[in-house]
């Protein structure tokens, strides 16, 4: 299917900004549906500390918004966690290590799976804008 618009920037620009009106009338949302943008409210200057908002929760399952303005893991704490995780890097920019795979530059669009008890680390995030990730977390499969 083809955007009725002319270009796919355009919508996407459209549709960051909150107009949606790209949409073709098939996938307009519900106006009684709660929704929000997981761009809005980063804040404008760095913070001592990462936001974490959960979005969703069900069953196990998880969906958390991370906000980093220049964190970076420290090296003596890698992050361990029992649980599976899937990011998206949504805008900003970071590095991230997976505990023997290679450091990894990341930018929007690109995405990671950390499974369950693999040692990892963010080596930094972007200081000058805040880096905006979604998190999935999720039980691992039964060995």
């Amino acid at each position: 299917m083809r955007w009725p618009r002319t270009g796919w920037a355009e919508d996407i620009r459209s549709c960051h900004h909150g107009t949606m009106t790209n949409l073709p009338d098939a996938n307009r949302l519900d106006a009684n549906l709660p929704v929000s943008n997981l761009l809005d409210g980063c804040p404008d200057r760095p913070l001592a500390d990462e936001i974490f908002t959960e979005i969703l929760a069900r069953d196990g399952m998880r969906i958390e918004r991370i906000v980093s303005t220049g964190q970076a893991t420290p090296a003596e704490a890698p992050w361990d966690q029992d649980h599976d995780e899937w990011v998206l890097l949504l805008a900003g920019s970071a590095s991230l290590r997976l505990d023997g795979a290679a450091d990894r530059a990341l930018r929007p669009g690109d995405h990671a799976f950390i499974p369950a008890r693999r040692r990892h680390w963010v080596l930094w995030t972007d200081p000058a804008r805040p880096t905006v990730w979604l998190a999935v977390h999720w039980p691992p499969k039964p060995a």
